[in-house]
Order: structure tokens, then C-alpha cells, then sequence
């Protein structure tokens, strides 16, 4: 009876160490990447991102659902990191999801995301960061459509939305790397 207490002390000890558990705040990764890092401090994003994206981009928070304008946007166009402008996905990739989040099933190219998994909600899910900033874009699950299967559940206020229309040296460059990508998959 004594073995069988003390059994029980100790799980319940461990389940309230594991409740109050939060696992430290993660500074953004040094990884090999294909593009150039751009780095600035804490003082430095501050000054160019609003609070929302900050909250977003530098310390990976979620805006609420349903709170982003761009997730009516259907025009033609490049959707770019908030934090650097780096080019992460197209419209043509866009779906409708009724998460609340803008959502895509691929980005521009492999060069544009960087994927890593996360435990904050204590089961691994897989985080995406741009690849050029590190900034904290969302996460990516397995239940997109075709031709992936993914979705890549994004906070809108970690993106800017370019149209085509208004930047064409974009939209062509873009396009440029989407054949590369393409042809390089094949």
C-alpha cells in the first residue's frame, strides 16, 4: 500500500511540473541557409514592425482568427514577410480554409520557408519561419489539399500582400524562381 502511495506522490508531483512546465523562449536558429540572414535587434524590429507583427515575427505569437484583411485577398500577387519582404507565397497557391488564417498549400520555392517543429502546445507541430529573417510566419499541417497535401496556416499580420498589378519586376522575378523550382523538381 505504502509503494502503491508513493507511486501515486510521485506522478502527481511529475504531472504538476509538467503542467507548469514552459519551455524557454528560443532565440531564431544559426542554420545553414540558402539565402543571407538579416539580422537586427530587439531595439531594431521593434522600430520597424508594429506591435502586432513583433508579437507575431519576433516571438512567435498567433493573431487572433478572422482579425487579418488579407484573408479576403484573391487579386494576383506575391505575399512577403512582414518582418524583411523576403517572397514567401503566391496567390494561385492560396485556399480557403475557414481557420481564420490566410492559408496556402505550398510556398514560392524551398528557399522561401524554413520548417522546424515546436512543442509549445505540448504535442510537435511544425513551425515555418522565413528563411531570410527568421521571423515566425505559422505552422504546417497535413491536411491541405492537392497537389501537396499541406496547409500552411499563416498569421496575416506576418505578411504584406504585393499585387502583380503593382509590382511586375516582382511578380516576373517570382514567376522566375517558381520555372526554377519547377524544373529542378522534376
Amino acid at each position: 500500500f505504502m509503494f502503491k502511495t508513493n507511486l501515486l506522490l510521485l506522478d502527481l508531483a511529475w504531472l504538476a511540473c509538467a503542467a507548469s512546465f514552459s519551455p524557454p523562449r528560443r532565440r531564431p536558429r544559426r542554420v545553414a541557409r540558402a539565402m543571407a540572414v538579416i539580422e537586427k535587434s530587439d531595439a531594431e524590429w521593434r522600430a520597424v514592425l508594429s506591435e502586432e507583427a513583433y508579437k507575431v515575427l519576433r516571438e512567435e505569437g498567433t493573431e487572433p482568427p478572422r482579425s487579418s484583411p488579407l484573408n479576403d485577398v484573391k487579386a494576383a500577387g506575391t505575399w512577403l514577410c512582414a518582418g524583411c519582404q523576403a517572397p514567401l507565397y503566391v496567390t494561385e497557391t492560396k485556399f480557403e480554409t475557414g481557420s481564420g488564417w490566410p492559408s496556402f498549400f505550398a510556398p514560392i520555392d524551398e528557399r522561401a520557408v524554413e520548417l522546424a517543429t515546436d512543442f509549445k502546445m505540448l504535442v510537435p507541430r511544425t513551425e515555418v519561419r522565413c528563411r531570410a529573417c527568421g521571423g515566425h510566419l505559422g505552422h504546417v499541417f497535413d491536411d491541405g489539399p492537392k497537389p501537396t497535401g499541406q496547409r500552411f496556416c499563416m498569421n496575416g499580420v506576418a505578411m504584406d500582400f504585393r499585387a502583380d498589378a503593382d509590382d511586375e519586376d516582382l511578380a516576373q522575378a517570382v514567376a522566375a524562381r517558381r520555372r526554377a523550382a519547377a524544373s529542378t523538381a522534376m
